[in-house]
């Protein structure tokens, strides 16, 4: 399994040099230690888990002019040029497919334990100091306002409401950051999301402090 791991780490980091910085090689890295780490307290398939989490976003739609099917195609053919089973595969493709926030309303019931931990790692990658720093980053990126004292956040958007939005960098933390303490899956998962979002507040509550001078 190693090696397969390996040549997919190398695979993925070529792929995703000059990406984003949020969405670049140390994400995937960062989302794939946090998995492993999710991953030792649950009974799963640790292969499926390391693969999914390596690969969850070779093709960020946001980035592919909202292209759904990219990753799973680069996935598919990396997977297969490697020789893994065709079980693992599809495990894997079903995870990249419904990992995403945005897909969370479309995605089955009954989730395999696989997709709970990577998609437990992915959005603990979001919260926290991290996840400050990328969302500023990537409001940066897409020349979003940081803060508008009269735009409000939207919340409860439809899927591809969300996907058209350009609100502030701060209203995304009303619209999604602050939402997935409570969507966490797994009992690692929340405990370390936990921590994260006590920062995020506090962050909060300083910016707006900063923000509203007397």
């Amino acid at each position: 399994m190693s090696n397969t791991i390996d040549k997919t780490i190398e695979f993925v980091k070529q792929k995703l040099e000059g990406a984003e910085a949020g969405h670049d090689w140390f994400h995937i890295e960062r989302v794939w230690k946090l998995a492993k780490k999710i991953a030792v307290t649950e009974n799963c398939n640790m292969e499926v888990v390391e693969l999914s989490a390596l690969l969850h976003d070779i093709a960020d739609p946001k980035f592919h002019n909202g292209d759904e099917t990219l990753a799973l195609k680069i996935s598919r053919d990396l997977l297969e040029s490697l020789e893994v089973n065709e079980e693992t595969i599809q495990q894997v493709l079903f995870i990249i497919k419904n990992i995403s926030f945005k897909n969370r309303n479309e995605v089955p019931k009954d989730l395999p334990v696989e997709l709970k931990i990577v998609q437990d790692a992915d959005r603990i990658d979001a919260i926290g100091a991290i996840g400050i720093a990328r969302t500023f980053n990537f409001g940066g990126f897409k020349n979003n306002l940081m803060y508008h004292p009269d735009i409000e956040p939207k919340l409860n958007m439809s899927k591809e409401e969300y996907k058209k939005s350009n609100g502030t960098t701060i209203n995304h933390f009303y619209e999604k950051l602050l939402l997935l303490k409570d969507l966490m899956n797994t009992e690692e998962g929340k405990k370390i999301a936990e921590e994260r979002h006590q920062f995020m507040l506090s962050f909060l509550d300083q910016f707006f402090k900063e923000w509203n001078v007397d």
